[in-house]
Parts: structure tokens; C-alpha cells; sequence
């Protein structure tokens, strides 16, 4: 009868009973196998049996990894679906490159990546599809910049998604608001359009992710975001639940009153002062007409002024509505207060019961009890209808407040800090002030004005940004001291400024910072001119 074969998982397992037991009290064990094997363990020198021992292991180990079978292929997926719009340029592909890669054959900006979202921002708009080759890096530059993400993830489209499926560090594809389908990538970033995608992202995606997806869910249909919120608002963080609070903004209506009503009694400070704002911006919300009554108590029109009795206490009430007891500010108590009631009071109030415009309401001296030589309170009601101002985008009292554009050469300054309240007025009428301002009062309280401003900016205020910058340069200023306004100026100026901007280069002492510094502007808004000109159809 003839021997079985001896295998090679039974030969490997002899020479483990081996080592483990020593071979001074188990001999070494006959490896068997094939005759090519068996001749191989045969020629090992045995006079030494722990070193024959490791020998023997050496050649059982080749034999079992040239002995083992290949597994079964992965099946491959399923291709990505297709993506019917229209290829990218060719030039476009190229600087998509150059971006990516901060640097370009034909500029010598340290850095191009600060241009990469108004170029995504075009190309989506276009609606073209990105060059397979550049969506991989794309998807990497969007996992380290979440700003870009809503923009990358739909120009990457149908292939994006497909590539997040096989790496999961692209795994924020399908969280971002604009992956799911093919119509959302093509219209605005307003999300996925399917109720379980957004209980997905919601219930799996980062804080960050999940605060935009509210927005943009909210954008769409606020009661489904609210609806979303009100899921899990009970094991939410607070300082998460200040963030999402925010978030119901888009969409505000009296549909959220209740919800925010309750969220006056949260257990976070921070959570209740925000609904109470929010709740503010609602002229007909329960909060608003508790805010008008309170106002009505304390300023009231008297002949020729308004008569102001501030609040001597502030009680329960006024704590539960969002009035903190004591002034974050350092400013005086009845002062505080006073201001949060006003700012929190629908603005028609004054005018309904007054009869007058904002304007001539801001006309009027405001003194305490209606006393000609009592305490002025008019900067106090002036800053509080501001904050009302902004918080109910309303546009008749932002003008008002603002006042007329700066004239050169006129005393006038703008009244406290103005770029919230130009936010609120039409983008040309924002380009307008402030280019008004720059002409009479420079570039050096421009830098928040300019960035309320949409961009490009209009050609009125790039002329203004450069004939300023043109006096900057003749007063013997340097540049770093506004390198703010040029770092944005980089990005925003209309490129048709540019033979403008060169000629000032030209003007400039050579080898100056000044020189220098309009030389490198010229080359980014020529660049800009450029980038634009290759995405258009």
C-alpha cells in the first residue's frame, strides 16, 4: 500500500510542532511533497538540526507561496453614467492645470490658487464637465477647501461620484449639496432633491457639511429643513444648535415661530439671544409686537424731539426675549437695554406712529423725558436702528442711516461702521456709496465696505479703487499698508482696469515697492481676462 503524499500545509505543520517543541526532542520531520521538493529538503546539511531546521522553513515557505492559488477577480462596477454637457475647452482644461498647480507658464504670481473659486464658479455657470484627467485632483483640493466643494462636486458630476464610491477620502461627495443627479449639478447647488439623501447627509455627514446642507435645504423648501432641524434638535450640542439656529435665515417666516418660540426657553444663552433676533426680523411675530410695546414705553414723540424713558429693570420678560441681564459691552445698563428693545422692534413703529420718514426721524434730538437739556439719547436710538435695519433688510432706513454718498473734500464720515448696512441696499446702489466714499475719504476705512460689495466690482468703483490707489502711491504711503484692500483687489477689480493698472506700473519709480506691486496687479487682472475669455462658449 502506498504512502499518502504528504501535503504542504502538513509539512508546514510538522515543522512548527518542531520548533515549538525544540529538536533536541523531535527530529526533524521528512518533507515529503513533490520529488523537486523532497530533493531540495534532501541537500539541506542536517549536522546542525536547529539551523536544518530554519533551512527546512525556508524552503516550505517558498513552497507554499509558489504553491497558492489566486483569488477571484473582484467584480468590476459598474461604469459612472454618462455626463451630456459640454467639454471643457481645451485652453480652460490647460489653466484649470495651471491653477491646480499654483503656479502658470505665463505669470510669475507665487500663487494662482486664490483664483481657482471664481474659476470654478464660471465654468459652472457655463455648464461644462471637467476633463477626466483633472478630477482627481480636483476632488483633493476640494477634501482640503470646503468652500469649494458645493462647485468642485458639481462640475465633477457623474464621474465625481463615481470615484468617491472607490476612495473613500473623497466620501464628502456624496454628502456635499449638489451630488445627487445630474439636474442639481446643472442648476444651482441647492442640494439633493430626495428626501432619504437628506436624511443621509444629515444624519452622517460633518458639522460643517451639515450646516450647509441645511442652508441650502432650507433655500429650497424651509419647511423641510426645519423639519430636518427639529429631528435631532434635542441632542444637538449648543454650540451646535447656535450654527443650525443660524441656518434658518433662508427661508425665515412665521412658519418657524414656533419652533423659535421654543427656543427661547433652550438651555444656552448663546441659542436664546439668536432666536430672539431671529425672531425680531418677523415684524408679525409674537416676540416682535412684545418688542413694540416695550419700545412704545420707552421712546415716544414730543413736539419737536422724541422723549426717551429707558427701562429702569430688566425683568423676566425681557430676559426670556433674548435681553441679557448685564451689557457684554461695558456699556451702561439702561443704555443696553434700551438699545436691545429698539433694535428688536419692527422699524414700521416709528414710522406708522409718527407719520415721518427715517429720515426725518433721525433728524430729531431724542432726550430723556422729553426735556430739552435731558440726557441725549439720539447715538444710542441711531445705533439701535441700525442693527433693526439690518436685521430686517430693510432698505428705506439703510439709506437713511447711511445718509447721501461722501462728497471729496466734504467733512462728512460714514456713521459707524456702514458695511452691514450697505449689504442691505441693491448691489449697484453698494458699488455706488462706496465708491463715493473711496473718492473722498481714500482707501484706508475701505477694506469692509469694499468686501459688502458683489464682485467684480462695477467699473464706476474700480476706477475709484484706482485712482486711489494712485494717491496712495504719490503720498509716499507703502503698500503693505493697504494690503488688505490689495489682496482683494487682486481678486475683485473689473480686468478691464488692467491697462489702467499698467499704466500706473509704467508711472511708478522702477524698482519701487509701488512699481512692483502695480505690475504684479496688472499681470492678475490680464490672467483674470484671460481665464474668463477661455470659459466663455
Amino acid at each position: 500500500m502506498t504512502a499518502p503524499t504528504t501535503t504542504a500545509h502538513d509539512s508546514w505543520s510538522e515543522l512548527q510542532t518542531t520548533a515549538l517543541l525544540g529538536t533536541d526532542r523531535r527530529p526533524l520531520p521528512d518533507p515529503g511533497g513533490s520529488p523537486a521538493f523532497a530533493a531540495a529538503a534532501g541537500s539541506v546539511d542536517r549536522s546542525d538540526p536547529a539551523t536544518a531546521l530554519l533551512d527546512l522553513a525556508a524552503l516550505a515557505t517558498v513552497r507554499r507561496r509558489a504553491g497558492a492559488r489566486a483569488l477571484p477577480a473582484p467584480a468590476l462596477p459598474a461604469p459612472a453614467e454618462d455626463d451630456g454637457r459640454p467639454e471643457l475647452p481645451e485652453p480652460a482644461a490647460r489653466r484649470l492645470g495651471f491653477l491646480l498647480g499654483g503656479r502658470g507658464p505665463d505669470t510669475s504670481l507665487a500663487n494662482l490658487t486664490e483664483l481657482l473659486p471664481q474659476w470654478l464658479a464660471t465654468a459652472r455657470a457655463h455648464g461644462y464637465r471637467l476633463p477626466p484627467a483633472h478630477v482627481p485632483a480636483l476632488l483633493d483640493t476640494a477634501r482640503a477647501r470646503s468652500e469649494l466643494r458645493p462647485d468642485v462636486v458639481a462640475l465633477a458630476g457623474p464621474l465625481g461620484r463615481w470615484l468617491a464610491e472607490q476612495n473613500p477620502d473623497w466620501r464628502f461627495v456624496g454628502r456635499t449639496a449638489g451630488a445627487a443627479g445630474t439636474a442639481a449639478i446643472a442648476g444651482p447647488a441647492d442640494g439633493p432633491q430626495d428626501p432619504a439623501a437628506d436624511e443621509q447627509i444629515w444624519q452622517e455627514g460633518l458639522f460643517a457639511e451639515r450646516v450647509t446642507h441645511l442652508t441650502r435645504l432650507r433655500r429650497r423648501d424651509p419647511a423641510a429643513g426645519l423639519a430636518l432641524l427639529g429631528s435631532t434638535w434635542g441632542t444637538e450640542r449648543a454650540e451646535d444648535r447656535l450654527l443650525f439656529l443660524d441656518a434658518l435665515q433662508e427661508g425665515l417666516s412665521t412658519a418657524d415661530e414656533e419652533f423659535l418660540e421654543a427656543a427661547l426657553g433652550d438651555r444656552s444663552k448663546n441659542v436664546r439671544t439668536t432666536a430672539a433676533e431671529l425672531l425680531s426680523t418677523l415684524p408679525g411675530s409674537a416676540l416682535a409686537a412684545r418688542m413694540a410695546a416695550r419700545a412704545r414705553a420707552c421712546v415716544h414723540p414730543l413736539d419737536d424731539l422724541l422723549a426717551v424713558t429707558p427701562p429702569p429693570e430688566c425683568d423676566a420678560g425681557m430676559q426670556r426675549d433674548g435681553i441679557p441681564l448685564k451689557s457684554p459691552t461695558g456699556r451702561g445698563q439702561r443704555s443696553w437695554w434700551l438699545g436691545e428693545i429698539v433694535a428688536a422692534a419692527p422699524l414700521a413703529l416709528w414710522t406708522d406712529a409718527t407719520g415721518l420718514t427715517p429720515q426725518q426721524l433721525l433728524r430729531l434730538p431724542a432726550r430723556e423725558g422729553g426735556e430739552a437739556d435731558g440726557t441725549d439719547w439720539s447715538a444710542d436710538l441711531r445705533e439701535a436702528w441700525a442693527r433693526a435695519a439690518v436685521r430686517q433688510h430693510d432698505e428705506a432706513w439703510a439709506r437713511a442711516l447711511l445718509g447721501p454718498a461722501p462728497r471729496p473734500g466734504g467733512a462728512e464720515r460714514a456713521p459707524g461702521a456702514p458695511a452691514k448696512l450697505l449689504a442691505v441696499l441693491p448691489p449697484v446702489e453698494r458699488a455706488a456709496w462706496t465708491a463715493a466714499f473711496i473718492r473722498a475719504h481714500g482707501l484706508g476705512d475701505a477694506f469692509q465696505l469694499l468686501g459688502a460689495c458683489a464682485t467684480p466690482w462695477t467699473p464706476p468703483l474700480s476706477t475709484a479703487v484706482v485712482a486711489a490707489l494712485e494717491r496712495a502711491a504719490g503720498s509716499g504711503a507703502y503698500p503693505w499698508s493697504h494690503s488688505g484692500v490689495l489682496g482683494m483687489t487682486e481678486r475683485a477689480l473689473a480686468p478691464e482696469a488692467a491697462p489702467a493698472v499698467e499704466a500706473l506700473a509704467a508711472d511708478a519709480a522702477p524698482d519701487t515697492a509701488w512699481a512692483d506691486t502695480f505690475a504684479r496687479l496688472a499681470e492678475t487682472l490680464r490672467l483674470r481676462a484671460a481665464m474668463f475669455a477661455e470659459l466663455a462658449p
